[in-house]
């Protein structure tokens, strides 16, 4: 919450090129959140967030010693549930405490007639972490996507 304006705050992702990878950053006015925003981000590569439904939620637990590997772990995680339980997501709550995440991740199977996989999410490898304050004083997580 902003207590100087007295409304909620909150988060943003993008894509931007690099070379002939794909990167994703996601922005937060917490760690949490852009943690949360950057799996948003990579789940957009895939398919809209927007035309995924909320039918059931699968639960995500990462331990890493530092916040890079923490946010490998977690869209590593993300990209697994895609890909073994065909699983679309349209949205992400996370929660960090020291080196470990607890998130929830929320969506639907694959609707092949709702939805329109841009890419297969058979895997990804994942390079160039970055995570950090912003000037704002937010959070941004990104990282580097070759799938």
């Amino acid at each position: 919450m902003d207590a100087a304006q007295g409304r909620k705050t909150t988060g943003h992702w993008e894509h931007f090129s690099h070379g002939a990878d794909i990167g994703v950053r996601g922005y937060g006015p917490t760690l949490e959140e852009a943690f949360a925003q950057a799996a948003v981000a990579l789940t957009a590569i895939v398919c809209d967030p927007g035309s995924v439904r909320v039918a059931q939620t699968v639960a995500i637990h990462c331990q890493a010693p530092d916040r890079e590997l923490l946010l490998v772990d977690w869209l590593n995680a993300i990209i697994y549930e895609m890909a073994t339980r065909r699983m679309l997501f349209a949205g992400y709550r996370v929660r960090i405490g020291g080196d470990e995440l607890h998130g929830n991740a929320a969506g639907e199977p694959v609707d092949r007639r709702r939805h329109r996989p841009a890419v297969e999410p058979k895997g990804a490898t994942l390079t160039e972490l970055k995570v950090g304050p912003t000037p704002d004083g937010g959070w941004f997580a990104q990282c580097v996507i070759d799938v």
